[in-house]
């Protein structure tokens, strides 16, 4: 049954993301209330998806640091500077723009995994880059999120870093220490059980916050649509930049497959997370329509990716 489920939700994610949009923005009286519930729900998400991780997943380092480290670059300078550049040349708002860059600025999704793992990608490789992501998150985004909003926006520095240590570090070593310890036994056991409801979970998040932002999305106008469409632009920037840099910098195509799609895809949920906790609610804009593109353009890339390695 929960396999079924699971099975479902996987197939039908394009379109149940919106979908939770829509129900967040409809019953926004409803939903806002539920607001303290993200941060533990989101946390499950994160241990959910770490279980199959495991400590030795950071000694790839040592093998590909190159590849890593090039990952970690694009991940938090190219992008943030290109959705930096981008957004402050069309919109003159402060808040879209710090949006934008919240966006691209937030660790690698986890769900990378399930296209590295379908076009044949490096998965060892896969799983450090998110690791290592993961882990320095709290280090990394408050830094680029304090540049870009500047003094017109008060952020809770130490406050971001905790609750990032919360929701993504400690689930993260929580997940890995339960493999580690059972020998890979429990999440065996339970992985494929808690798959359905880790995605349930996310269409939680998606229409808890999604009600904050309601009132910017019950009109729709020119900036709501130039919005929707320049974080499609990045989003398939964010490809394209992988694919060439890839091709140019790295040799091997199983690195380049995990690059790309590492590079390609976002943790944006914990986006939408720090979006509606520490910031006006106009930031979570940008951050919540990046969640309606990304399964359709991985899904799209892998076929680009899957005819180019044959």
């Amino acid at each position: 049954m929960l396999e079924k489920l699971n099975i479902f939700l996987q197939r039908y994610i394009a379109i149940l993301t919106p979908l939770s949009l829509i129900i967040g923005v409809l019953f926004e009286n409803i939903l806002h209330h539920l607001l303290f519930l993200v941060a533990w729900i989101f946390a499950f998400m994160t241990f959910a998806g770490s279980l199959r991780m495991k400590f030795k997943d950071l000694t790839i380092f040592i093998k590909h640091p190159i590849v890593i480290l090039i990952s970690i670059a694009f991940l938090h300078i190219v992008m943030p500077l290109w959705a930096y550049l981008l957004s402050t040349i069309i919109f003159d708002d402060h808040l879209l723009i710090v949006g934008f860059v919240l966006s691209v600025a937030v660790p690698t999704g986890v769900t990378s995994m399930i296209w590295i793992t379908i076009c044949k990608g490096n998965i060892p490789l896969g799983l450090s880059i998110i690791l290592i992501d993961t882990l320095l998150a709290p280090i990394i985004m408050p830094f680029l999120l304090l540049l870009v909003s500047g003094e017109r926006i008060e952020l809770q520095l130490s406050s971001l870093m905790i609750s990032l240590t919360f929701m993504i570090v400690l689930p993260t070593l929580l997940g890995i220490a339960v493999n580690e310890l059972s020998k890979g036994q429990i999440p065996q056991k339970i992985s494929s059980k808690l798959a359905p409801f880790s995605k349930l979970a996310l269409f939680a998040v998606i229409m808890i916050n999604s009600s904050t932002i309601a009132p910017y999305l019950k009109n729709i106008n020119m900036e709501l649509v130039t919005v929707i469409s320049l974080i499609l632009v990045i989003a398939i920037c964010g490809y394209i930049f992988t694919m060439l840099i890839g091709r140019y910098l790295l040799s091997d195509d199983s690195h380049i497959t995990a690059f790309i799609f590492t590079g390609g895809m976002r943790n944006i949920a914990l986006g939408v997370v720090i979006a509606t906790t520490y910031f006006p609610a106009k930031v979570a804009m940008p951050v919540v329509f990046g969640m309606l593109f990304q399964q359709v353009l991985a899904s799209v890339v892998s076929k680009v990716v899957t005819k180019a390695s044959t």
